[in-house]
């Protein structure tokens, strides 16, 4: 008798230790509010009625949360098919859904650390699209029903690949010493910032915001007000540091990057909240290798999937969600491209064509009209209020002159373009560099703009549009007739019809 699988399964119910993992969650943000508010109410009843009060009606509110869970764990029931899958919910509004099997591109597992205690996880079910119909969520369900139905529905049939040398298991694994480009991102500025946004926010709450300013004041009694400014910035970066480092151990300890045998890019990491996101091979379109400044002054970059088959919700944008590879140094990252890729060299590190001079003029005047504008203004404001805003602007035309023809420049340099085998390649930008390799089969369109400006100077900018990834990848201010060529050379047949011929009489 044969012990294989059915490919489907009668109606099932979520873990009923879901009630207990909504009770533990309220019970902490009730926990969280019960101090301020049993001192709040000790005005007026005393300090032991107060207590109470507060200890009851926290009793009350867990007591609901979990009565109402309990409901929608009753109320709710999935059901995986031969075609379909279906999930039934609510209570006075019954909710049922379903996905069509074929359509199911993605079944990501997520686990906060409350739930990986208890051995459970939330599934999403997507098929990639927009919109919340698009997406079953089964929260929660054991960790092995979890994994079950990650296998069942992404389940396909092996087709061959090119360049299937590259063998299915592990391609890339967490190398604890990546830690040290967590500092160096965007990330480290924007948590100081925030912690002492925290502080005075906090301190606000508390009536003491004040005493928090005549604190940091008297720190600082005898010291000239622009050290003063120098050791509070370099304060606040210290803690953006440690909080990008922590942040960093939170998202990607535990990685581990897999391809497995059906055909399944899978990524695993998390160390508190652990997260499983699978991408199908076939949806994939290619690889985005991006470098913002900072990581790439230290020869670093990260690693995204374009890819057709990742859900576009404002969740998955917070989490990263098409990140294949956290920041690693830059040939690492290329290695990893033509792993995932079945590429025996990475359409990432192909030889790019250079854009004209005229590309750099345009990039000059950009940036430099930006960072004139706040100077004239300081200028004019200056010769009609006070000469201290003159003062102000000299030091802003010193700073930000010299800053902005150095990105002008670096932003010319990383302009290019290429063709690579079965990928076309754009790199550009400065602040955050990418190169993209886009399979030319993905392409579905050419968008060609060109400004009065760029008709003059020859230029142009190509863009191929795709269903994948951010829908659009652009080669800008690229030769007029060297960008139209690369593009007819890419998908050969689809730009030619709209393309104007000069078609001369013969004589």
């Amino acid at each position: 008798m044969s012990t294989q699988r059915p490919p489907y399964d009668g109606w099932r119910r979520l873990d009923p230790r879901t009630v207990l993992v909504t009770a533990l969650v309220v019970a902490g943000v009730v926990a969280g509010a019960a101090l301020p508010a049993a001192l709040g109410l000790s005005n007026w009843l005393g300090l032991p009625g107060g207590v109470l009060a507060v200890l009851g009606a926290g009793l009350l509110i867990i007591g609901v949360a979990a009565g109402a869970d309990r409901v929608r764990w009753h109320r709710t029931r999935y059901r995986i098919g031969e075609e379909r899958v279906d999930l039934h919910t609510g209570l006075l509004l019954v909710k049922r859904r379903s996905l069509a099997r074929e359509r199911i591109r993605t079944v990501d597992l997520t686990a906060n650390l409350l739930l990986r205690l208890l051995g459970l996880v939330t599934v999403r079910i997507g098929t990639g699209e927009h919109g919340g119909d698009s997406t079953l969520e089964l929260d929660p369900v054991t960790r092995a029903e979890g994994e079950r139905l990650r296998r069942l529905l992404l389940e396909r049939a092996t087709l061959p690949q090119p360049g299937a040398a590259h063998r299915d298991g592990e391609l890339a694994v967490l190398d604890p010493r990546w830690i040290r480009y967590a500092p160096v991102s965007f990330v480290a500025p924007m948590l100081g910032g925030a912690a002492v946004g925290a502080v005075m926010q906090v301190s606000d709450w508390v009536g003491a915001q004040g005493e928090v300013i005549a604190w940091v004041g008297d720190r600082f009694r005898d010291t000239p007000l622009l050290w003063m400014i120098v050791a509070l910035v370099l304060a606040a970066l210290v803690a953006g540091v440690v909080g990008a480092l922590g942040l960093w151990i939170e998202m990607w300890w535990n990685y581990r990057l897999e391809r497995e045998p059906g055909g399944t890019i899978r990524v695993r990491r998390g160390l508190f909240t652990s997260r499983s996101i699978s991408v199908e091979e076939a949806r994939l379109r290619g690889v985005d290798l991006v470098e913002p400044l900072g990581v790439r002054l230290v020869g670093a970059a990260r690693l995204d999937a374009i890819t057709t088959g990742l859900a576009q919700d404002n969740e998955s944008k917070n989490a990263d969600h098409n990140t294949v590879l956290p920041a690693v140094p830059r040939p690492r990252a290329d290695s990893v491209a033509a792993a995932i890729l079945r590429e025996e060299a990475t359409p990432t590190g192909a030889p790019l064509t250079p854009h004209p001079r005229a590309a750099r003029g345009r990039r000059l005047r950009w940036s430099l009209a930006a960072a004139l504008a706040p100077v004239l203004l300081l200028t004019v404001l200056g010769a009609l209020l006070t000469p201290v805003l003159l003062w102000i602007a000299l030091g802003c035309a010193a700073v930000f002159l010299p800053l902005a023809v150095a990105l002008a420049l670096d932003a010319y340099r990383n302009l290019g373009h290429a063709l690579s085998g079965r990928y076309l390649v754009t790199r550009s930008g400065t602040l955050r560099r990418s190169t993209a390799a886009l399979e030319r089969a993905g392409v579905i369109g050419w968008t060609v703009k060109q400004s009065y400006f760029q008709r003059r100077a020859g230029l142009l900018t190509i863009t191929a549009t795709t269903a994948a990834g951010g829908g659009a990848y652009a080669a800008y201010d690229t030769d007029a007739a060297e960008g139209l060529a690369f593009a007819a050379e890419a998908v050969p047949g689809l730009l030619e019809p709209f393309l104007e011929r000069d078609v001369r009489p013969g004589p």
